[in-house]
């Protein structure tokens, strides 16, 4: 434990943190799960469209707050595109 005032904030700010974080990556990792299994089950385009959108708006806003790198978020959304497009040439 730290004898320091000034650590102990510390600790108790990046606790802070790590659950801030932790909530947005589990967040962003679920709502990815959710699109990719529409996607493996043929769910109907317009709900994998509008999942897409999902997790484009909750990759933006992990990047925005830091949690992700914001080239990692635009990554992750391009190969998500890739994977609907695939899926969306698929059924015609």
């Amino acid at each position: 434990m730290p004898n320091i005032k000034s650590a102990e904030k510390r600790v108790r700010q990046t606790k802070v943190r790590r659950m801030r974080n932790r909530s947005a990556k589990t967040r962003f990792r679920n709502v990815t799960k959710e699109l990719l299994l529409a996607i493996e089950t043929k769910e109907a385009p317009e709900k994998v469209n509008e999942l897409l959108s999902l997790s484009f708006s909750v990759l933006d806003r992990a990047a925005k707050k830091g949690v992700i790198h914001k080239r990692q978020a635009s990554r992750r959304k391009a190969r998500l595109t890739a994977r609907v497009k695939k899926y969306l040439d698929s059924l015609s």
